[in-house]
């Protein structure tokens, strides 16, 4: 089990420095969110691409994935009734796939709440299953990709479209791709869940539905910044030999990006030791 960065929290820092930082932090790879490397991160070449790749490699660490894939270009939705901005957006997503296998990443996380809105004078139901068809539509690029393409179950406070894990679930067995997941971000769990992350793990992760973890609390700092308990969680899945990544993503960064990120690899690393070393 890796534990990744996101990116965004260190954005600041010229990325090879990114990567540096954060291998020297302890970190096991950098989650990459695409609009930190630009303002149309889907037209990036391969030239950028393996610069990229080549920076993390001289840092000792990997790239992971990707995660907020929408937030740049401008104007993408895919809930949206306009078919051309949805396909334009199915578009992005198809690029961000390739671009994550050429990265060596194994995931992209689909959150984007800001582009899966119900758009006024429009239904739930309606906007839901645009996004659902939206998300149909790249599952074969994953496949071929050889990645995992995670739906995300956000807070209704960012999103009315998928809040809970059991939403996304469903929309990931009616597409049934080996390629379309989704996956537990913690926050948004405890703003919305009933059940403990813990028991969100022992409910989901067997049934193949959870394939990847983002660690923050309900509060939006880092992990261990909150009420939030960790330790069951990674309990939860070692019993399940999860081995797939983690990734620390804190939205308020306490006392700064770089100081959170120290802070929570620092939190993580010890909840794991406590778990090698149980107290007698």
């Amino acid at each position: 089990m890796r534990i990744a960065l996101c990116n965004e929290v260190i954005a600041p820092m010229p990325f090879p420095a990114q990567c540096a930082y954060a291998a020297k932090l302890g970190y096991d790879g950098l989650e990459i969110a695409p609009y930190t490397l630009s303002d149309e991160p889907h037209r990036l070449g391969s030239a950028q691409l393996a610069a990229a790749r080549a920076a993390a490699a001289d840092a000792g660490i990997a790239i992971t994935g990707l995660h907020w894939l929408l937030v740049k270009p401008a104007g993408l939705s895919i809930s949206t009734r306009d078919d051309a901005v949805r396909r334009r957006s199915i578009d992005v997503m198809l690029a961000l796939i390739d671009q994550c296998a050429e990265l060596g990443g194994r995931y992209l996380v689909h959150g984007s709440p800001h582009q899966r809105r119900v758009e006024p004078g429009e239904t739930r139901a309606a906007a839901l299953a645009r996004a659902r068809d939206s998300f149909a539509a790249v599952a074969e690029r994953a496949e071929k990709a050889g990645v995992l393409y995670c739906i995300e179950a956000l807070s209704a406070e960012q999103t009315p479209l998928i809040n809970t894990l059991e939403e996304a679930a469903r929309i990931v067995k009616d597409i049934g791709s080996t390629s379309i997941k989704s996956m537990l971000d913690c926050s948004a769990a405890g703003r919305m869940e009933k059940q403990p992350l813990a028991a969100l793990v022992e409910r989901w992760l067997p049934e193949g539905v959870i394939a990847h973890v983002q660690l923050n609390d309900r509060n939006r700092r880092g992990p261990g910044q909150g009420e939030q308990k960790f330790a069951p969680l990674f309990a939860a899945l070692r019993r399940h030999r999860y081995d797939g990544d983690v990734a620390v993503e804190p939205f308020d960064y306490v006392p700064d990006g770089p100081g959170a990120a120290a802070r929570a690899i620092g939190y993580v690393r010890g909840v794991l030791e406590a778990l090698d070393n149980p107290t007698p």
